[in-house]
Protein backbone atom coordinates (compact mmCIF):
# COMPACT_ATOMS: atom_id res chain seq x y z
CA UNK A 1 0.00 0.00 0.00
CA UNK A 2 1.33 3.43 -0.95
CA UNK A 3 0.97 6.31 1.51
CA UNK A 4 1.25 10.00 0.56
CA UNK A 5 1.29 13.03 2.82
CA UNK A 6 -0.81 15.85 1.43
CA UNK A 7 -1.43 16.57 -2.24
CA UNK A 8 1.96 17.63 -3.58
CA UNK A 9 1.78 14.70 -5.99
CA UNK A 10 -1.12 13.93 -8.31
CA UNK A 11 -2.00 10.25 -8.38
CA UNK A 12 -0.53 8.31 -11.29
CA UNK A 13 -3.95 7.10 -12.42
CA UNK A 14 -7.62 7.77 -11.87
CA UNK A 15 -8.92 6.35 -8.58
CA UNK A 16 -11.89 4.79 -6.90
CA UNK A 17 -11.97 6.78 -3.66
CA UNK A 18 -13.50 6.96 -0.23
CA UNK A 19 -13.03 9.66 2.40
CA UNK A 20 -13.13 9.56 6.18
CA UNK A 21 -11.33 9.56 9.51
CA UNK A 22 -11.53 5.77 9.84
CA UNK A 23 -10.74 5.90 13.56
CA UNK A 24 -10.62 2.30 14.73
CA UNK A 25 -11.66 0.88 11.31
CA UNK A 26 -14.85 -0.69 12.67
CA UNK A 27 -17.41 -2.85 10.84
CA UNK A 28 -19.07 0.17 9.23
CA UNK A 29 -15.72 1.30 7.84
CA UNK A 30 -14.89 -2.23 6.73
CA UNK A 31 -18.16 -2.55 4.80
CA UNK A 32 -17.30 0.71 3.04
CA UNK A 33 -13.79 -0.53 2.28
CA UNK A 34 -15.13 -3.82 0.94
CA UNK A 35 -17.36 -1.92 -1.47
CA UNK A 36 -14.41 0.34 -2.36
CA UNK A 37 -12.08 -2.53 -3.24
CA UNK A 38 -14.81 -4.33 -5.19
CA UNK A 39 -15.59 -1.21 -7.25
CA UNK A 40 -11.87 -0.59 -7.80
CA UNK A 41 -11.38 -4.15 -9.03
CA UNK A 42 -14.32 -3.81 -11.43
CA UNK A 43 -12.90 -0.56 -12.80
CA UNK A 44 -9.29 -1.74 -12.91
CA UNK A 45 -8.23 1.26 -10.80
CA UNK A 46 -6.51 1.72 -7.42
CA UNK A 47 -8.66 1.61 -4.28
CA UNK A 48 -7.79 4.91 -2.59
CA UNK A 49 -8.56 6.44 0.81
CA UNK A 50 -8.36 10.09 1.82
CA UNK A 51 -7.99 10.48 5.58
CA UNK A 52 -7.01 13.29 7.95
CA UNK A 53 -4.33 14.00 10.53
CA UNK A 54 -5.07 15.32 13.07
CA UNK A 55 -8.69 14.30 13.43
CA UNK A 56 -10.80 17.40 12.55
CA UNK A 57 -12.36 17.42 16.02
CA UNK A 58 -8.86 17.60 17.52
CA UNK A 59 -8.18 20.64 15.35
CA UNK A 60 -11.39 22.54 16.13
CA UNK A 61 -11.77 21.64 19.83
CA UNK A 62 -8.73 19.80 21.20
CA UNK A 63 -9.99 19.90 24.80
CA UNK A 64 -13.30 18.27 23.87
CA UNK A 65 -12.01 15.85 21.24
CA UNK A 66 -12.74 12.17 21.91
CA UNK A 67 -10.05 9.62 22.68
CA UNK A 68 -8.39 8.16 19.62
CA UNK A 69 -9.12 4.51 18.94
CA UNK A 70 -6.12 4.16 16.63
CA UNK A 71 -2.90 6.00 15.94
CA UNK A 72 -2.08 6.90 12.35
CA UNK A 73 0.23 3.90 12.07
CA UNK A 74 -2.42 1.52 13.43
CA UNK A 75 -5.03 2.96 11.07
CA UNK A 76 -2.76 2.57 8.05
CA UNK A 77 -2.03 -1.05 9.00
CA UNK A 78 -5.76 -1.78 9.25
CA UNK A 79 -6.49 -0.09 5.91
CA UNK A 80 -3.77 -2.18 4.28
CA UNK A 81 -5.29 -5.34 5.78
CA UNK A 82 -8.59 -4.44 4.12
CA UNK A 83 -7.03 -4.25 0.66
CA UNK A 84 -6.55 -0.50 0.16
CA UNK A 85 -3.95 0.34 -2.50
CA UNK A 86 -3.35 4.03 -1.86
CA UNK A 87 -3.81 6.39 1.11
CA UNK A 88 -3.52 10.16 1.05
CA UNK A 89 -3.06 11.59 4.56
CA UNK A 90 -4.29 15.18 4.55
CA UNK A 91 -2.81 17.53 7.14
CA UNK A 92 -5.95 19.08 8.64
CA UNK A 93 -5.08 22.70 9.35
CA UNK A 94 -6.71 26.15 9.14
CA UNK A 95 -6.06 26.45 5.42
CA UNK A 96 -7.68 23.11 4.64
CA UNK A 97 -10.58 23.77 7.04
CA UNK A 98 -11.34 27.00 5.14
CA UNK A 99 -11.50 25.25 1.76
CA UNK A 100 -15.00 25.56 0.28
CA UNK A 101 -16.89 22.44 -0.73
CA UNK A 102 -16.63 23.45 -4.40
CA UNK A 103 -12.87 24.04 -4.13
CA UNK A 104 -12.46 20.69 -2.37
CA UNK A 105 -14.13 18.94 -5.29
CA UNK A 106 -12.10 20.76 -7.93
CA UNK A 107 -8.68 20.89 -6.26
CA UNK A 108 -8.61 17.69 -4.20
CA UNK A 109 -11.02 15.18 -5.68
CA UNK A 110 -10.47 15.99 -9.35
CA UNK A 111 -7.11 17.76 -9.31
CA UNK A 112 -4.99 15.70 -6.91
CA UNK A 113 -6.83 12.40 -6.61
CA UNK A 114 -8.33 12.15 -10.12
CA UNK A 115 -11.47 10.53 -8.76
CA UNK A 116 -13.48 8.41 -11.16
CA UNK A 117 -15.80 6.80 -8.61
CA UNK A 118 -16.43 8.18 -5.11
CA UNK A 119 -17.98 6.11 -2.30
CA UNK A 120 -18.93 7.83 0.98
CA UNK A 121 -20.93 7.13 4.09
CA UNK A 122 -24.55 8.23 4.27
CA UNK A 123 -23.71 11.02 6.74
CA UNK A 124 -20.67 12.42 4.91
CA UNK A 125 -20.14 16.20 5.06
CA UNK A 126 -17.19 18.21 3.77
CA UNK A 127 -15.85 21.68 3.03
CA UNK A 128 -15.80 24.85 5.12
CA UNK A 129 -18.60 24.86 7.73
CA UNK A 130 -19.47 21.32 6.53
CA UNK A 131 -21.44 22.86 3.69
CA UNK A 132 -20.92 19.98 1.28
CA UNK A 133 -23.15 16.92 1.29
CA UNK A 134 -24.08 13.94 -0.89
CA UNK A 135 -26.45 16.00 -3.03
CA UNK A 136 -23.69 18.47 -3.87
CA UNK A 137 -21.31 15.63 -4.72
CA UNK A 138 -23.89 13.94 -6.93
CA UNK A 139 -24.54 17.16 -8.83
CA UNK A 140 -20.80 17.75 -9.27
CA UNK A 141 -20.29 14.16 -10.42
CA UNK A 142 -22.98 14.49 -13.07
CA UNK A 143 -21.39 17.70 -14.38
CA UNK A 144 -17.73 16.76 -14.10
CA UNK A 145 -17.76 13.09 -14.99
CA UNK A 146 -17.34 11.01 -11.84
CA UNK A 147 -19.70 8.56 -10.19
CA UNK A 148 -20.90 9.07 -6.61
CA UNK A 149 -22.25 6.33 -4.37
CA UNK A 150 -23.47 6.37 -0.75
CA UNK A 151 -23.15 3.49 1.71
CA UNK A 152 -25.79 2.83 4.36
CA UNK A 153 -24.76 2.50 7.99
CA UNK A 154 -24.02 -0.94 9.41
CA UNK A 155 -26.05 -1.93 12.49
CA UNK A 156 -25.67 -4.75 15.00
CA UNK A 157 -28.79 -5.62 16.99
CA UNK A 158 -30.14 -2.15 16.24
CA UNK A 159 -26.92 -0.31 17.21
CA UNK A 160 -25.05 1.63 14.54
CA UNK A 161 -21.42 0.57 14.17
CA UNK A 162 -19.50 3.79 14.77
CA UNK A 163 -16.30 5.00 16.37
CA UNK A 164 -18.39 6.61 19.14
CA UNK A 165 -20.13 3.30 19.91
CA UNK A 166 -16.79 1.47 20.07
CA UNK A 167 -15.38 4.19 22.32
CA UNK A 168 -18.39 4.01 24.65
CA UNK A 169 -18.09 0.22 24.91
CA UNK A 170 -14.38 0.41 25.73
CA UNK A 171 -14.84 3.12 28.35
CA UNK A 172 -17.58 1.06 30.00
CA UNK A 173 -15.32 -2.02 30.06
CA UNK A 174 -17.53 -3.92 27.62
CA UNK A 175 -14.67 -5.30 25.53
CA UNK A 176 -16.71 -8.09 24.00
CA UNK A 177 -19.21 -5.53 22.64
CA UNK A 178 -16.38 -3.40 21.31
CA UNK A 179 -14.98 -6.46 19.54
CA UNK A 180 -18.37 -7.13 17.93
CA UNK A 181 -18.50 -3.56 16.58
CA UNK A 182 -14.91 -3.73 15.33
CA UNK A 183 -15.09 -7.25 13.93
CA UNK A 184 -11.96 -8.09 15.98
CA UNK A 185 -10.67 -7.47 19.53
CA UNK A 186 -9.57 -3.92 20.23
CA UNK A 187 -5.78 -3.60 20.18
CA UNK A 188 -2.95 -1.14 20.70
CA UNK A 189 0.52 -1.28 19.14
CA UNK A 190 3.73 -0.19 20.81
CA UNK A 191 7.43 -0.84 21.29
CA UNK A 192 8.94 -2.54 24.36
CA UNK A 193 11.17 -0.13 26.30
CA UNK A 194 13.15 -0.22 29.51
CA UNK A 195 11.21 0.62 32.66
CA UNK A 196 11.97 0.85 36.37
CA UNK A 197 11.97 -2.98 36.76
CA UNK A 198 9.39 -2.79 39.56
CA UNK A 199 7.60 -5.84 38.13
CA UNK A 200 10.57 -7.99 39.11
CA UNK A 201 10.29 -6.78 42.70
CA UNK A 202 6.62 -7.77 42.65
CA UNK A 203 7.41 -11.22 41.30
CA UNK A 204 5.88 -10.63 37.86
CA UNK A 205 8.14 -9.60 34.98
CA UNK A 206 6.41 -7.09 32.72
CA UNK A 207 7.06 -5.67 29.27
CA UNK A 208 6.74 -1.89 29.35
CA UNK A 209 5.22 -0.82 26.05
CA UNK A 210 5.52 2.75 24.83
CA UNK A 211 2.22 3.74 23.25
CA UNK A 212 1.36 6.88 21.31
CA UNK A 213 -2.21 7.13 22.60
CA UNK A 214 -2.11 10.22 24.82
CA UNK A 215 -5.65 9.55 26.08
CA UNK A 216 -6.44 5.85 25.60
CA UNK A 217 -10.06 4.89 25.08
CA UNK A 218 -9.78 2.37 27.94
CA UNK A 219 -7.93 2.03 31.26
CA UNK A 220 -7.59 -0.70 33.82
CA UNK A 221 -6.40 -4.29 34.13
CA UNK A 222 -7.13 -6.77 31.35
CA UNK A 223 -6.69 -10.28 30.04
CA UNK A 224 -4.76 -9.80 26.79
CA UNK A 225 -3.27 -11.61 23.84
CA UNK A 226 0.02 -10.36 22.39
CA UNK A 227 1.22 -10.68 18.81
CA UNK A 228 4.66 -9.87 17.45
CA UNK A 229 6.84 -12.39 19.30
CA UNK A 230 8.11 -15.81 18.15
CA UNK A 231 5.80 -18.67 19.01
CA UNK A 232 2.86 -16.34 19.52
CA UNK A 233 0.28 -15.20 20.08
CA UNK A 234 1.03 -15.16 23.80
CA UNK A 235 -1.52 -14.72 26.56
CA UNK A 236 -1.10 -12.51 29.59
CA UNK A 237 -2.40 -9.82 31.94
CA UNK A 238 -1.94 -6.11 31.31
CA UNK A 239 -2.31 -2.81 33.12
CA UNK A 240 -3.04 0.30 31.07
CA UNK A 241 -3.10 3.60 32.89
CA UNK A 242 -1.11 5.79 35.25
CA UNK A 243 0.06 3.26 37.87
CA UNK A 244 -1.15 5.14 40.98
CA UNK A 245 0.41 2.69 43.46
CA UNK A 246 3.95 2.42 42.09
CA UNK A 247 5.92 5.38 40.69
CA UNK A 248 2.85 7.06 39.17
CA UNK A 249 3.40 8.25 35.61
CA UNK A 250 2.03 11.32 33.81
CA UNK A 251 1.62 9.61 30.44
CA UNK A 252 -0.39 6.40 30.12
CA UNK A 253 1.75 3.28 30.31
CA UNK A 254 0.95 -0.22 29.05
CA UNK A 255 2.55 -3.01 31.10
CA UNK A 256 2.08 -6.64 30.08
CA UNK A 257 2.93 -9.79 32.00
CA UNK A 258 3.13 -12.77 29.64
CA UNK A 259 2.38 -16.21 31.06
CA UNK A 260 5.26 -18.73 31.04
CA UNK A 261 7.48 -16.39 29.04
CA UNK A 262 10.98 -15.22 29.86
CA UNK A 263 13.05 -13.64 27.08
CA UNK A 264 14.72 -10.35 26.26
CA UNK A 265 12.22 -8.53 24.04
CA UNK A 266 13.41 -4.93 24.37
CA UNK A 267 12.82 -3.07 21.11
CA UNK A 268 10.14 -5.48 19.87
CA UNK A 269 7.05 -3.89 18.30
CA UNK A 270 3.99 -5.63 19.76
CA UNK A 271 0.27 -5.71 19.14
CA UNK A 272 -1.72 -6.08 22.37
CA UNK A 273 -5.30 -7.32 21.98
CA UNK A 274 -7.61 -6.49 24.90
CA UNK A 275 -9.99 -9.42 25.42
CA UNK A 276 -11.57 -9.00 28.86
CA UNK A 277 -11.53 -6.34 31.57
CA UNK A 278 -10.66 -7.58 35.04
CA UNK A 279 -10.92 -4.36 37.07
CA UNK A 280 -10.28 -0.62 37.15
CA UNK A 281 -6.95 0.85 38.17
CA UNK A 282 -6.80 1.60 41.89
CA UNK A 283 -4.37 2.84 44.53
CA UNK A 284 -3.23 0.35 47.20
CA UNK A 285 -2.11 1.25 50.73
CA UNK A 286 1.26 -0.53 50.53
CA UNK A 287 3.58 -2.67 48.45
CA UNK A 288 2.30 -5.97 49.89
CA UNK A 289 -1.32 -5.13 49.04
CA UNK A 290 -0.30 -4.26 45.49
CA UNK A 291 1.66 -7.50 45.15
CA UNK A 292 -1.30 -9.55 46.41
CA UNK A 293 -3.68 -7.84 43.97
CA UNK A 294 -1.37 -8.44 41.01
CA UNK A 295 -1.20 -12.14 41.93
CA UNK A 296 -5.01 -12.16 42.01
CA UNK A 297 -5.18 -10.37 38.63
CA UNK A 298 -2.82 -12.88 37.02
CA UNK A 299 -4.87 -15.76 38.42
CA UNK A 300 -8.08 -14.18 37.08
CA UNK A 301 -6.55 -13.68 33.64
CA UNK A 302 -5.35 -17.30 33.60
CA UNK A 303 -8.84 -18.43 34.58
CA UNK A 304 -10.27 -16.40 31.69
CA UNK A 305 -8.00 -18.28 29.30
CA UNK A 306 -8.46 -21.53 31.30
CA UNK A 307 -4.68 -21.58 31.45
Amino acid sequence: MLVYRGFSQTTHSATVLTIGNFDGVHLGHRALLARLTAAASEAGLPAAVLTFEPHPREFFAPEAAPSRLSTLREKLELLADDGVDLVHVCHFNARFAALSAEAFIEQVLLGALRVRHLIVGDDFRFGARRAGDFALLSDAGARLGFQVEAMDSVTLDGERASSSAVRDALQAGHLEQAARLLGRPYSIDGRVVHGDKIGRQLGFNTANIRIKHERPALQGVFAVEVKGLPGGPHQGAANLGYRPSANQVVRPLLEVHLFDFNADIYGAHLNVRFLHKLRDEMKFPDFNALKAQIASDVAAAKAYFQF
